[in-house]
């Protein structure tokens, strides 16, 4: 009888819908270490990691290493999403914390000394202690760009809060 409520629940919670949008997708475009874009389109900014800037015009300290490394991970894959407490950004890209084959990647790069943690109220709050336990092991292991960067990560590089979109439940076709 268990086994058979789990299956229940593992069917019903799988593969489908989350509330930002799809739960799974396939990365074709890596856009830097903390942006891909999806088969279907859409942009996918990772939770709480903050990789050094590869993009309009920036070649930021370890960002050439931080996109290589999440295109090594994630590129041309079958990825899981799962949402948080806000949908997308400002630029309209989703937020949400991203793994394949059940590696957390947002984490693995904060881990790895390839990102900072960027807490963005409200997303990421349930996580954010985490993260910032990870980062701290990588700064004093300087490990990534702790170890080759002069100046990682400026605390005072914070997005205001309203940077943020609040939830609001996907429905197909937007």
């Amino acid at each position: 009888m268990a086994w058979l409520l789990l299956l229940t629940l593992v069917c019903a919670c799988g593969g489908g819908e989350g509330e930002c949008g799809p739960s799974t997708g396939v990365v074709t475009k890596v856009i830097d270490g903390d942006t891909v874009v999806l088969q279907d389109g859409e942009r996918i900014r990772y939770l709480l990691a903050d990789t050094p800037e590869t993009t309009r015009g920036h070649d930021d300290c370890f960002g050439e290493e931080a996109a290589a490394f999440n295109r090594s991970l994630v590129e041309g894959r079958t990825v899981r999403l799962r949402d948080a407490e806000a949908c997308t950004d400002r630029f309209g890209r989703r937020l949400a914390y991203v793994s394949v084959d059940g590696e957390d990647v947002n984490a693995l790069l904060v881990k790895r000394g390839y990102a900072c943690t960027l807490f963005i109220p409200p997303a990421g709050a349930s996580r954010r202690g985490e993260f910032e336990a990870l980062e701290l092991e990588a700064r004093r292991a300087r490990r990534g760009l702790w170890g080759r960067c002069p100046a990682p990560c400026p605390r005072g590089r914070r997005p205001p809060a309203s940077t943020l979109r609040q939830r609001v439940p996907h429905r197909p076709g937007q």
